[in-house]
C-alpha cells in the first residue's frame, strides 16, 4: 500500500466531515529550562473552519509560533510538555506516533517557515527538495516529480522554473526563496496550511506579492490557512477571522471587521495603533507598546497585560480574567474593563492611568 493511499484512508474525506477542519482545546506547550518551566503556549483553544484564513497576531514571544509548531507535532523530542488536544480531519494528532505524524506532514497538514534560508537545506538543489515530499507521499517516479516541481515553480511564480530546479537557495533572491517554501508546502495539495510570518525579512512590494500569491493559491485549491504575523495590518484585508495571542494566551478572538470596528482588549488596540498610517505626516512619531512582554517562567497574577496597560485596576493585577464573550460567541475576550467604542470603560486621569 502506498504512503498516499494509508494517509487518504486515515483520514475521511473532506465532504464526509461537519466543521471544524481544525479543533484545537486547552492546548498548552511548556519547555523545561535550567531556570524553571516555559509555559510558551497555555491553554489555547482555537477552531478553524474548512476553506477560512485564520490570522495569529501578537508580538515577538507571544507563543504564535509555538502554537503553530505545537499544532502540527514539530516540537523536541526532549525538554516540552504539551498537554491538550489537537483535533484534524476527525482525528486527535496529540494521539499519533511520530510515524504516523510523518503521513500527515506535507499530504494534509503544511507548513511554510518564516525563514526559508534556514528552513531550506543549503547543501541540496531546489528541485531534490521539492521532489522529496512528491515521491514519499505520491509515489511518483524521478522523471514524474521533476516535472511536477517545475509546475510548481512555475505556479508560485517563479521564472525559467527548469533553471531554478538545479539551483542551490543561496543563488535565489529572499523573494524566490520564500517562494520555493510555498511550492515545498503546496506540492501535495494539503488541506491546511500554516504560514508562520510568510514575509518577515522580505520589502514591502514582496511582502504583497507573496501574500496576494497565498491568498490566489487558497482559492484555486480550496485551503485552509493559518497565517501567524505580529503586524495586524498584514491579516486586516486577508483574515477571516484573527486571534490576538499575549504571553501564551488568547486574549481577544473575533471575525475581522469586527475586531477593527470594536476591540474589546486593550491589547489588541494597542497593536491596532502601532500601525504605520500613510495619512500621518512625515516625521510622525511610531506609537509603541510600553514596557515588556512578562517572563513566561514566572508571570505575573492576573493578567498579564496589566503591568502594561494603561488602565489596570487592583482587580487587573489579582485576578486573571477568564475569556468572554461580547455579543456573540463569535467575538470573545479576556478583560474585567473591555473598550466601549474604543474607549476605556475606566475612569483615567490625565495621565492616561486608571485611578
Amino acid at each position: 500500500m502506498s504512503p498516499r493511499r494509508h494517509t487518504v484512508d486515515a483520514f475521511p474525506d473532506a465532504d464526509e466531515l461537519s466543521d471544524p477542519l481544525l479543533q484545537v482545546t486547552d492546548l498548552t506547550t511548556a519547555f523545561r529550562t535550567p531556570r524553571g518551566t516555559v509555559r510558551a503556549v497555555d491553554g489555547v483553544s482555537l477552531s478553524v473552519r474548512r476553506g477560512t484564513t485564520v490570522g495569529v497576531v501578537g508580538e515577538s514571544g507571544s507563543g504564535k509560533t509555538v502554537l503553530s509548531r505545537s499544532i502540527m507535532g514539530l516540537l523536541p523530542p526532549h525538554g516540552v510538555e504539551r498537554s491538550g488536544t489537537v483535533t484534524f480531519a476527525g482525528r486527535d494528532l496529540t494521539a499519533m506516533s511520530a510515524k504516523e505524524l510523518r503521513s500527515v506532514w506535507g499530504l494534509q497538514i503544511a507548513m511554510i517557515f518564516q525563514d526559508p534560508m534556514t528552513a531550506l537545506n543549503p547543501v541540496k538543489r531546489v528541485g531534490a527538495q521539492i521532489t522529496e515530499s512528491l515521491r514519499l507521499h505520491l509515489g511518483m517516479d524521478r522523471g514524474e516529480a521533476r516535472q511536477t516541481a517545475a509546475a510548481l515553480l512555475e505556479s508560485v511564480g517563479i521564472p525559467s522554473p527548469e533553471k531554478r530546479l538545479r539551483a542551490y537557495p543561496s543563488q535565489l533572491s529572499g523573494g524566490m526563496r520564500q517562494r520555493v517554501m510555498i511550492a515545498i508546502a503546496l506540492a501535495c495539495g494539503p488541506r491546511l496550511v500554516l504560514a508562520d510570518e510568510p514575509t518577515t525579512g522580505l520589502d514591502v512590494t514582496i511582502q504583497a506579492q507573496i501574500l496576494d500569491l497565498l491568498g490566489q493559491l487558497q482559492d484555486e485549491r480550496h485551503m485552509t490557512m493559518i497565517l501567524v504575523t505580529h503586524d495586524l495590518g498584514v491579516v486586516a484585508t486577508r483574515a477571516d477571522e484573527i486571534v490576538v495571542m499575549y504571553a501564551g494566551k488568547v486574549v481577544e478572538r473575533a471575525p475581522t471587521a469586527t475586531l477593527f470596528a470594536d476591540p474589546k482588549m486593550p491589547y489588541t488596540r494597542a497593536l491596532m495603533d502601532s500601525i504605520p498610517r500613510l495619512a500621518d505626516p512625515s516625521g510622525t512619531r511610531l506609537a509603541t507598546i510600553a514596557g515588556r512582554p512578562p517572563e513566561l517562567i514566572d508571570p505575573p497574577a492576573g493578567c498579564r497585560f496589566a503591568p502594561r496597560c494603561p488602565w489596570a485596576q487592583d482587580r487587573c493585577r489579582t485576578s486573571e480574567p477568564p475569556l468572554r464573550t461580547a455579543g456573540s460567541e463569535a467575538h470573545t475576550f479576556a478583560c474585567w474593563y473591555p473598550l466601549t467604542n474604543g474607549r476605556p470603560s475606566v475612569p483615567v486621569t490625565h495621565d492616561g492611568v486608571a485611578p
